[in-house]
């Protein structure tokens, strides 16, 4: 996966993960991404910084943000982004359950062969992963748009 840090035409800045930069340039080109905040679909990648290693092919995670925020309180437009993110995770992702950790571990150390997984971890888990360097991200699980 890929991250990318995305301005729309109305110069909003939003984050945006995807399969590679090919994925990216299919979606952008079929309207499908989307400013969470305006909506408008004019989305063009943003300057972003380079990542610097640290020891060996290790890179330095950033901290995660955090937002307290209740299904009724949740905007809108958030809540949509969010549909959608987990649509495209499930779509493109293949789900490993509480295996997560483990498989996550196993891809890293070329155990596994790699490829976009997602499931459930505990803080800890996700916290030693990224200690070791392997990146992961927890994002929150809306309810489906269709559901």
């Amino acid at each position: 996966m890929i991250h990318y840090t995305l301005q729309c035409g109305q110069a909003h800045a939003f984050d945006g993960w995807f399969a590679s930069g090919a994925a990216f340039d299919r979606q952008v080109t079929k309207g499908l991404v989307a400013c969470p905040v305006c909506g408008g679909v004019d989305v063009e990648r943003g300057l972003m910084a380079p990542s610097v290693s640290r020891k060996g092919n290790a890179r330095e995670v950033a901290p995660a943000k955090s937002v307290a925020v209740t299904p009724n309180q949740m905007p809108d437009q958030m809540r949509v982004a969010l549909q959608r993110l987990r649509a495209e995770v499930e779509r493109r992702c293949d789900y490993v359950g509480e295996n997560f950790a483990e498989d996550a571990r196993r891809m890293h150390e070329g155990e596994l062969p790699a490829r976009a997984i997602y499931g459930e971890t505990t803080a800890e888990q996700a916290e030693a992963l990224a200690d070791d360097g392997i990146a992961v991200a927890r994002i929150p699980w809306v309810p489906r748009a269709d559901g």
